[in-house]
């Protein structure tokens, strides 16, 4: 088709949480994800660690022999937050360098189910994409409804012109 760019995705950030959550539903979803970008060729680049959903994904990734690359801000290594990680690490001083990063490293954005984290890291790169930082996509697994307190808050700051977005596909969610 004339005028289409196709964007080859070869690393994707996933954000989720280090907890697993309670509903299964969660950790299906995330091992799901993780042997799709692995059977895909897909490499991941995430927070680190192999707890909760970032263990799921990590795993799962690393299982079908793709590279994970978990990127670590020192203040995690001092209280050994992230504990285990699953592949490389790359260490950087502050959470700031950690999604610059990230951003940098990937070609694409997922979030899965998770806390104020995964929520800080969706907003920061649908925040640069508005700024024109970056122009990759950004996707929400929004499994089980987990999300839709958040879809309707940010329907109704479109709705209100608290936000300013004009795109529509600025992130796409899947529910």
């Amino acid at each position: 088709m004339e005028g289409v760019s196709v964007r080859k995705i070869k690393k994707i950030y996933v954000f989720c949480g280090a907890n697993s959550g309670k509903d299964v539903a969660f950790v299906n979803a995330a091992f799901y994800l993780g042997e799709v970008l692995g059977k895909r060729k897909i490499d991941l680049v995430y927070g680190g660690g192999r707890l909760g959903l970032m263990g799921c994904v990590s795993t799962a990734v690393a299982q079908h022999e793709r590279q994970v690359l978990s990127i670590i801000p020192s203040a995690f290594t001092v209280n050994n937050l992230v504990r285990e990680t699953c592949g490389k690490e790359i260490k950087v001083a502050t959470m700031h360098e950690r999604l610059l990063t990230m951003m940098e490293l990937s070609d694409a954005f997922i979030a899965l189910p998770g806390g104020f984290g995964t929520l800080e890291e969706l907003f920061q790169m649908i925040s640069w994409a508005q700024l024109n930082i970056h122009n990759k996509p950004i996707g929400v697994l929004n499994i089980n409804g987990f999300f839709n307190g958040l879809l309707s808050f940010v329907d109704h700051a479109v709705e209100q012109n608290t936000e300013g977005t004009k795109d529509p596909d600025l992130c796409h969610y899947c529910r």
